[in-house]
């Protein structure tokens, strides 16, 4: 649920920088008077330094995210400083964790200092050398064996227990995208986690109460994030995206990388059907040879066969969260992945629930709904509006773009606990 924006100027500009495998996205949005979100520009450019989500080159990445800068730098006159940086990639993990603590004075009843030190106390597990947890979500809280109670503040107890949520990320993955936006001349406001971002794109109220499986199939990886009573309870991230099926027809049929992207736009789908039976698309040959036949039937068999392996792997993840039979709304696709045809049809065939595309358009305005029209964009999408949730609950804005408060100067390393946004999907 969006939240209202209060005590915001009206003219305030938030930017979001979706750096990802594929593309690397910057989105500018601004709330129009009704509390919706009118995206005033939006620049992409190759992504040439990341692989499944990690920046595999510094110089490539600062490269293609100034390339983004400079598309948006055009289409409006507005000095870009302060971004909101989308984090995801295969370093992303998550784990379920119990906490307790034994209360000293049972006359006082609990209030928020002991939630927040049951929290904190998650930050201190162990975790493998080189991964730090980066946030807790609590799911529901025990008081002196009551289970099954959401907010527990103000009632008696002794022994408070909560189940948690907890996501840890590689330590160097994430200095890594700090540099990059550093060296760009930009300055990360926060981190925040992108099927949060996603979700918040795509999702409407119904979803995110009664129970939804977020499926964002991204360039390098694959994101899986299931809510419910707006809560965010597993997520997973899959190695595969769009580019091993790229890499795949590549192989597959011989040709070229760039002519395999095209072939996928262009003709691609996940399910064989009659009307592809006799169809051929010649592309060109290569140094004068002459231009080479691709029965669509094959390409089709190809494409299918990946997507077949990603959603078993997504499908897999639903089963093994024990949210599989609480998903009421189904299943949600979005990213560029999710835009190959009959995508539907096979993620229902496979996990028998109800499923959808989602579009980034949940909470846009009259003058955006048709010019951000694409589920590539959910995360950029949702990285503004995360945005702007955020400069609401710390007031980090003045003027026309955001800014850090004097004295809040430390690095989001030091910050790490403090990354994202309390409430995900309030």
């Amino acid at each position: 649920m969006i939240k209202s924006i209060k005590n915001i100027p009206a003219d305030a500009i938030v930017v979001g920088l979706d750096i990802g495998t594929t593309k690397i996205s910057v989105m500018i949005g601004k709330k129009n008077q009704n509390g919706k979100l009118e995206i005033l520009s939006n620049g992409c450019s190759v992504s040439s330094g990341v692989s499944r989500g990690i920046v595999s080159n510094i110089d490539k990445t600062v490269t293609s995210i100034l390339d983004a800068i400079d598309h948006v730098k055009k289409q409006l006159d507005l000095e870009i400083k302060d971004v909101f940086v989308g984090i995801a990639g295969q370093h992303i993990k998550s784990l379920q964790h119990r906490g307790e603590i034994v209360r000293d004075n049972i006359e006082l009843e609990i209030n928020k200092s002991d939630i927040d030190k049951l929290k904190s106390n998650m930050f201190k597990i162990v975790t493998i050398p080189g991964e730090k947890v980066i946030h807790v979500i609590p799911q529901e809280y025990t008081v002196d064996g009551e289970d099954g109670i959401e907010d527990p503040v103000g009632m008696s107890g002794v022994k408070l227990e909560a189940n948690f949520h907890v996501i840890t990320a590689q330590i160097g993955a994430v200095r890594n995208i700090i540099k990059c936006v550093e060296k760009a001349g930009l300055n990360p406001v926060d981190l925040i986690l992108e099927p949060f971002a996603s979700a918040v794109a795509t999702l409407d109220d119904d979803e995110l109460r009664e129970g939804v499986a977020l499926v964002d199939i991204g360039g390098g990886t694959t994101d899986v994030a299931i809510f419910l009573g707006n809560i965010i309870r597993h997520t997973a991230v899959i190695p595969f995206g769009g580019n091993i099926i790229t890499k795949d027809i590549k192989s597959g049929l011989e040709i070229l990388e760039k002519q395999a992207e095209l072939l996928k736009i262009k003709f691609g789908s996940v399910m064989y059907t009659d009307e592809q039976e006799n169809v051929v698309v010649a592309i060109p040959g290569l140094r004068n040879s002459p231009p080479k036949e691709i029965a669509v039937k094959n390409l089709s068999e190809i494409i299918g066969a990946r997507y077949n392996e990603i959603i078993d792997l997504v499908y897999h993840e639903i089963k093994s969260s024990g949210y599989e039979n609480k998903l009421m709304t189904g299943i949600v696709m979005t990213g560029g992945g999710s835009m190959i045809r009959n995508l539907k049809q096979l993620v229902s065939y496979i996990t028998g629930k109800d499923v959808r595309i989602g579009y980034p358009n949940e909470h846009l305005g009259p003058e955006s709904k048709d010019l951000v029209v694409s589920p590539m964009y959910s995360t950029g999408v949702g990285l503004v509006l995360k945005g702007f949730e955020e400069l609401e609950e710390n007031s980090k804005i003045n003027n026309i773009n955001t800014k850090i408060k004097e004295g809040d100067k430390e690095s989001l390393i030091d910050r790490i606990s403090s990354w994202f946004i309390e409430d995900q999907v309030n």
